[in-house]
């Protein structure tokens, strides 16, 4: 009977160590932390590092006899820490990735500000290239404007037709008005001209220029009338018996028998000044783009 009672203490004793053992790792747990003299680590989640355990306790590294609820209360903290770095790990990705859209926008809306700049750029180029031309032109015509008014005065001979008369006759033959009209019918559509027309007559004195007068007036009703040619461009002169100009071979001048009238067909530079006027001008919209 008493072995008996000496094996059941043994037995009771070895199923109280571990109780006890649980226990004084459990006390040694809940110390706490604020005995340690070491500040506050800054860490990911805010709060202090975890602290190795100094108390092994009655077995030491390793108890043979944990029980599940001392295994969770010796791993929750970890699980807790673990949780906790991957909800930042979430954060810092989500916050990542929008930091990165931004900046692929912002380097979007740069490109878009920056290909406009170009555009602008080459437009006011074309602008500028056809203002260039445009002054250029202008400054042409502007010297051909200064030269027509310099030689608005100066008429040079274009061409020249001479109609002959009979002894006594003032009358046009056909011959004459088929010369006139000749000479007339290219004018309708000219400008800067004058019709200089001269009557020379055989005879002498006042009754030679009375006749080369008519004869010269006959001429100029035709052009009037027939080719509506204004009487403010022809200029009319009777010469009389005036002497004719030597041609090439002759000594001196020579007078003529019978009468004719010389119409000289006089021009400046104001159809020049015309056809500058009308010429077609380029726009800025057929400007090529400069490459």
């Amino acid at each position: 009977m008493k072995n008996r009672t000496i094996i059941a203490l043994l037995l009771a004793g070895i199923l109280i160590l571990p109780a006890f053992a649980q226990q004084s790792s459990s006390n040694s747990q809940t110390q706490p932390a604020a005995q340690a003299t070491t500040p506050k680590a800054d860490t990911a989640t805010g709060k202090d590092p975890l602290q190795p355990q100094t108390n092994e306790g009655f077995w030491g590294k390793l108890n043979p006899f944990a029980r599940k609820k001392y295994v969770q209360r010796q791993t929750a903290p970890i699980r807790d820490r673990i949780n906790e770095l991957d909800e930042l790990t979430s954060a810092n990705s989500k916050m990542i990735k929008d930091v990165d859209s931004r900046a692929q926008q912002g380097i979007q809306l740069a490109s878009a500000k920056a290909n406009e700049a170009d555009q602008h750029a080459i437009d006011a180029g074309n602008k500028a290239t056809a203002a260039q031309q445009t002054a250029q032109q202008a400054h042409t015509r502007l010297n051909t404007v200064e030269q027509v008014v310099t030689n608005i005065d100066q008429y040079q001979a274009a061409t020249q037709t001479e109609i002959r008369f009979k002894p006594g006759q003032t009358l046009l033959s056909k011959n004459a008005k088929e010369a006139l009209d000749e000479m007339a019918a290219p004018l309708k559509t000219q400008r800067g001209y004058i019709i200089e027309v001269q009557g020379f007559s055989s005879g002498h004195g006042q009754a030679a220029i009375s006749n080369s007068q008519k004869m010269a007036e006959s001429v100029v009703r035709y052009l009037v009338l027939n080719h509506e040619i204004p009487v403010y461009r022809i200029y009319l002169v009777g010469m009389g018996n005036a002497p004719v100009q030597a041609t090439a071979g002759e000594t001196k001048p020579k007078r003529i028998s019978g009468g004719r009238v010389e119409i000289s067909l006089l021009k400046n530079n104001l159809e020049q000044l015309a056809s500058s006027a009308t010429a077609p001008k380029t726009t800025p919209d057929q400007q090529q783009p400069p490459k």
